[in-house]
């Protein structure tokens, strides 16, 4: 009996650790299968296998991509404008009354037509003053030569003779200095004479254009600091477009550009970028101005505008748009590496343009001589997550 019992518990000191050795091993195995199935899921997902008849119904095809000369094209927004010397704010330089306007936004006007009439006792001060300064002038110069010859002939003293020339030569100083007034409010001094004084001055057009605003209204006492008009002289109009940072550094003086207005836009303009500001102002923008060398519709300034740009090409690797499939917000490619065998390979996209991408290596694999899935890349895909989810 005492030797059965210690056959057991001899039994039981062996099998014990033989069965903890046993499941420790089970363990280590389950590990490194599931390392395996989750390395060869791994592979799985990047490598797919088609059949010749797969690939036939799948339409797919595959062809080495091109290094082509491609170029960006950059979207701007803006309007039609003029040059700061076409637009003009009209005021006038002495306060006075509006008398009469027969302006209305929109008119044309000539340079040196009459936009206004105002009034105002001292216009009639200012012409009265200039008059009497004119008239005083004549008398000292009468005087002034008077004195001169006197000096000459030693009949006058030098005081005398200095006298004369020094009020000849500060009232010829306040006439020049009226004169120049009378001009500013639009009077001819040389044609004023004690008998046409008048309290009323007409205000002229500058340059030539349109009415873009009539700020005032007759009776209304006017300022010199108020702007009565604006005109807007159209003969030379320009694009100001607006571009963000990022498109700044792919601009140049000289680009051409195809625009057109939100109203007309089957109605095509022609230009070319004339001056880049390279200020980048608080809304990470800057002005880029454009002249226009055709236009197939009618132009105003303040029309909006859409613009397009094509940036200055580069040689680069290129695969048709279909070629690209997006997954989990990366971009990829499939490479075939041998009949009916392909790999997903990531990569990063450059410009796009005419039905061509520019594709970038993620890793420093090169894919110029490589085969590229180029038509239906998006059913290998399909298939992948198919074989995934089964």
């Amino acid at each position: 009996m005492k030797n059965t019992i210690s056959k057991s518990i001899f039994n039981k000191s062996i099998l014990f650790p033989a069965l903890l050795s046993f499941a420790l091993l089970q363990t280590a195995c389950g590990s490194k299968e599931t390392e395996n199935k989750s390395t060869t899921e791994e592979t799985y997902n990047s490598l797919v296998e088609l059949s010749e008849l797969q690939i036939k119904n799948a339409g797919i095809e595959s062809g080495i991509p091109e290094r082509k000369s491609i170029s960006a094209t950059v979207k701007l927004n803006g309007k039609v404008d003029v040059p700061p010397q076409n637009r003009i704010n009209i005021s006038f330089p002495m306060g006075g009354y509006l008398v009469s306007t027969q302006l209305l936004p929109g008119m044309q006007v000539k340079k040196g037509d009459v936009m206004a009439v105002l009034e105002d006792a001292q216009f009639v001060q200012l012409q009265q003053d200039y008059l009497t300064a004119k008239s005083k002038l004549g008398y000292a110069e009468l005087e002034f030569k008077r004195q001169q010859s006197l000096n000459q002939n030693k009949a006058s003293s030098d005081k005398v003779f200095q006298m004369a020339k020094t009020e000849f030569e500060s009232l010829g100083f306040a006439e020049r200095a009226l004169s120049e007034k009378l001009k500013l409010i639009g009077i001819n001094p040389s044609t004023l004479s004690q008998t046409n004084l008048s309290r009323k001055v007409n205000l002229y057009a500058p340059i030539s254009g349109f009415v873009a605003e009539v700020m005032i209204n007759v009776g209304k006492y006017v300022m010199p600091t108020d702007v009565l008009f604006e005109l807007v002289n159209p003969d030379d109009l320009h694009l100001s477009l607006i571009a963000f940072e990022e498109d700044i550094p792919k601009l140049a003086e000289g680009q051409k550009i195809i625009a057109h207005t939100n109203s007309n836009p089957d109605q095509i303009i022609e230009g070319e970028i004339h001056i880049i500001n390279r200020n980048i102002n608080q809304n990470n923008a800057a002005e880029v101005h454009a002249d226009i060398r055709h236009s197939e519709t009618k132009l105003s300034p303040g029309m909006f505008v859409s613009a397009e740009i094509e940036t200055l090409s580069h040689k680069a690797l290129t695969v048709p748009n279909e070629a690209v499939v997006r997954w989990q917000n990366e971009y990829f490619v499939f490479i075939e590496r041998s009949a009916g065998f392909f790999e997903m390979k990531k990569v990063k996209l450059g410009v796009t343009e005419n039905d061509f991408t520019e594709i970038i290596p993620a890793d420093d694999e090169i894919l110029d001589n490589l085969k590229i899935v180029n038509k239906n890349a998006y059913n290998i895909l399909m298939q992948m997550k198919n074989t995934g989810e089964e």
